[in-house]
């Protein structure tokens, strides 16, 4: 019995093929200041019609650093050195992290972290994170949480109160 094309697997492909995107902030003001403009992000999984989670590979310039400070409650991450060296800020505080390293952060555990490019070259990483809904993510340095469920996500401050629309993510 032959298969249709769409219910077939994708052929493997090359990251190199797969064209980059900038990465713009997701985040509403005054937290979008200061992301970094030359953060490239390659939606690897996008290319095989993943949807339960994503797979990403990052290019993170010199001085820039990959979000705020944040956790998740539901969903899992999972980082990859793949070039480079990188500096995973969390509560324990600093922790260098170079090519050929892997880090996972547990859905549930709060301990909010980033990745900061102290360096003087791009480091590149492979980032992969499921996409469990309902969701909330906590910044614990800022006034700012996601949340996510059937009305798709948005930006509260700590309060609960919204950010206004304009501010909302783009994804919605």
């Amino acid at each position: 019995m032959s298969k249709k094309p769409s219910d077939r697997n994708a052929a493997p492909i090359n990251h190199t093929d797969v064209p980059s995107r900038p990465a713009k902030s997701p985040y509403p003001p005054p937290y979008d200041e200061g992301f970094s403009p030359d953060m490239l992000w390659k939606p690897i999984g996008a290319m095989f019609g993943l949807t339960n989670f994503g797979v990403n590979i990052v290019t993170l310039p010199p001085g820039g650093r990959s979000a705020e400070r944040h956790w998740h409650q539901a969903q899992d991450e999972f980082v990859h050195m793949i070039s480079g060296a990188l500096t995973i800020v969390s509560e324990d505080g600093e922790t260098p992290f170079s090519a050929g390293q892997s880090i996972g952060f547990k859905a549930g555990v709060p301990d909010g972290h980033m990745l900061v490019n102290n360096g003087t070259e791009a480091a590149v990483y492979l980032c992969v994170g499921d996409r469990s809904n309902p969701e909330h993510v906590s910044y614990p340095d800022i006034d700012m949480q996601l949340v996510s469920d059937e009305n798709g996500p948005r930006f509260l401050h700590t309060d609960g109160t919204p950010y206004p629309d304009e501010h909302q993510p783009k994804w919605r």
